[in-house]
């Protein structure tokens, strides 16, 4: 016997339930949260213990929204699976799924350079290894279907896509002081495999479709996250440090690259998508203080954009409470393509 159909009231309902707004991109805010801590961590050679309880406060901070957030997404399957199916189906929202186990594998991090050892982070960070290794190959199955339903299409291809993609980099951060260094390797390997290839693809679709929708602009600076977060993992792994130097000026070219879209972001209203630019930012700062001395022009930079981070992400914190509070942020998402339109072709009649 079929399911009775939702009566008017429940439906209108679930409609209105925030929950149901719950995208997994809000995984992204521990994410920033978490990469500043790691940024306040690294400043602790310049800056002493105040850099380092600035780092354990931020860190809190990011546990206390994860744990929010993974409370609010059990909820969120419970009473709007369909919505879950949504995101999984979604051409562009599909990639931040993998925004939760990079979560957890970025807490576990805080949380051993913090001094949290023990096998409770250890077993924290083989969740969040796994689950991201798993989301990369679901992922990149959905390539195998081509351009069709629940395939690689244009409206996908963004720089959301090296999240799930690249994101396995990140591994070596916690796994090879934890003493998982060839595992750590393998992953990371992995996440270097396709990001010559996702760089690519996102040129392509610049090229051919143009740039994505203005609202998913702030995400260009996930740019910056690859070779910054490289850079510190080639580190762990004891490469030499010019290796990481060539990382770090691929980073910061990429800051300046991405920085001429500042104007165009700071123009949009504030949405999700801005909390694209926290982590890379952080990232950036987190490898410039890696190499920089205890004094000198690197560490003036450093200390810079550790400044320039922490505001960025302070303004985030300020929009998402505002957004929260005014409703503007778990609501629908704006109408509208998910892809430009291709340029019209404009035909010219010739005189007889």
């Amino acid at each position: 016997m079929s399911n009775p159909a939702p009566s008017p009231r429940n439906a209108a309902r679930s409609e209105l339930s925030p929950l149901k707004y719950l995208f997994p991109g809000w995984y992204a805010i521990v994410m920033g949260l978490c990469g500043l801590a790691l940024a306040w961590y690294r400043a602790t050679p310049l800056m002493g213990e105040a850099a380092t309880a600035a780092a354990l406060s931020i860190g809190l901070l990011a546990a206390a929204v994860f744990g929010v957030l993974a409370v609010a997404t059990v909820l969120r399957g419970l009473h709007h699976a369909e919505a879950w199916a949504e995101d999984r189906q979604h051409p562009v929202r599909h990639s931040f799924i993998a925004a939760l186990p990079i979560a957890i594998i970025l807490l576990a991090t805080v949380a051993h350079a913090l001094g949290l050892q023990g096998p409770p982070v250890t077993l924290l960070w083989m969740i969040g290894a796994g689950s991201q290794l798993f989301v990369t190959i679901w992922v990149l199955g959905r390539w195998w279907k081509g351009n069709g339903q629940d395939g690689l299409s244009w409206a996908g291809i963004t720089p959301a896509l090296f999240i799930p993609i690249v994101g396995n980099v990140l591994v070596p951060l916690a796994g090879v002081p934890m003493g998982y260094a060839q595992w750590s390797a393998a992953q990371f390997g992995a996440g270097l495999l396709f990001w010559p290839v996702v760089m690519i693809l996102i040129g392509a679709r610049i090229l051919v479709q143009g740039p994505w929708p203005d609202r998913l602009r702030p995400a260009s600076f996930i740019f910056i996250a690859p070779p910054a977060v490289v850079g510190l993992a080639a580190l762990q792994f004891d490469a030499p440090e010019l290796v990481a130097w060539a990382l770090w000026g691929m980073a910061i070219f990429s800051a300046a690259w991405v920085a001429l879209q500042a104007r165009a972001i700071a123009a949009l209203p504030f949405g999700l998508p801005h909390w694209g630019m926290s982590f890379p930012l952080a990232a950036l700062a987190a490898l410039t203080l890696r190499l920089a001395g205890e004094t000198g022009l690197m560490a003036k930079l450093g200390v810079l954009l550790l400044a320039l981070a922490s505001l960025v992400i302070a303004g985030l914190v300020l929009g998402t409470v505002r957004g929260l509070r005014d409703g503007t942020l778990l609501a629908p998402e704006p109408s509208g393509p998910t892809e430009p339109a291709p340029p019209a072709i404009r035909v010219v009649a010739s005189k007889p």
